[in-house]
């Protein structure tokens, strides 16, 4: 092999490896790609979605960036989190990615009645907005079966949950489903303390989230040192096992903002 060939070979190299170590800064310091693995956000994120995190939506934490280039205290605020958004973030004791939409903040007061949630005493009204309708089948790589409002229902056929749009007290509206009566649609009253957030899923009855305590399985209240960043957009959507089963992609899904 000649020099000439050899030194283009070299620099190939050099330039993939700078490609990558590029793309792993980019990762670390700005976006992170998130797969939606179960139903808990139905029906504003299904199991299949692809999304970019906006890691600096809330600044730096010891989850979003490397530690040599992390300040000392750990975290510096670019932006407070707030009340409505979807939020991906390190469970506090088994340090999986979870991600759900955030409804109290800091000194809030939360409780659910009735699978309403009060927050500092006054309702979020719920608005009835029909069903949500999709196949009672196998879901996603895990091959979860949806949980159905109007079963039991057969495989192939139709499963639903009933459908609302709930409004928080910043006027953020957002879909949220009803199952049926869980432990979760009745609590106690959640103060959240200073520095911590309190998350909920949108598929409220198939959701593990700040209504329950980290040993049981919840989040419990999330102290800001977790959070990762917010989701912003749904970049691609597969209905299917492998997202190289192009027959089940959902183009309406593509480039959808997450609200």
């Amino acid at each position: 092999m000649s020099t000439k060939a050899k030194e283009g070979i070299a620099e190939t190299i050099r330039t993939v490896i700078w490609a990558l170590v590029i793309a792993g800064v980019f990762r670390t310091l700005f976006y992170q790609p998130f797969w939606i693995p179960s139903g808990s956000m139905k029906s504003t994120l299904l199991i299949g979605d692809f999304l970019f995190v906006n890691k600096m939506a809330y600044g730096y934490s010891r989850y979003s960036c490397p530690f040599a280039l992390c300040p000392i205290s750990g975290r510096i605020l670019a932006g407070e989190p707030e009340r409505g958004d979807v939020v991906v973030f390190r469970h506090p004791t088994t340090g999986a990615d979870f991600i759900k939409r955030l409804i109290g903040l800091p000194g809030d007061k939360i409780q659910v009645k009735g699978g309403v949630v009060y927050i500092n005493g006054e309702a979020a009204p719920q608005e009835p907005a029909g069903t949500f309708d999709e196949i009672y089948a196998r879901q996603g790589s895990q091959g979860n079966w949806p949980r159905c409002a109007n079963g039991p229902v057969g495989e192939g056929g139709l499963c639903q949950k009933e459908r609302f749009i709930e409004t928080l007290p910043n006027g953020v509206k957002h879909d949220v489903l009803n199952i049926g009566t869980g432990p979760g649609d009745d609590t106690a009253i959640f103060t959240v303390p200073p520095g911590n957030y309190f998350f909920m899923g949108d598929n409220r009855d198939n959701s593990q989230d700040s209504r329950f305590p980290t040993a049981a399985g919840g989040v419990g209240m999330l102290p800001a040192e977790y959070l990762i960043g917010r989701a912003d957009r749904i970049m691609f959507s597969s209905a299917g096992r492998s997202l190289f089963y192009f027959w089940t992609w959902r183009p309406d899904r593509f480039f959808k903002a997450v609200e």
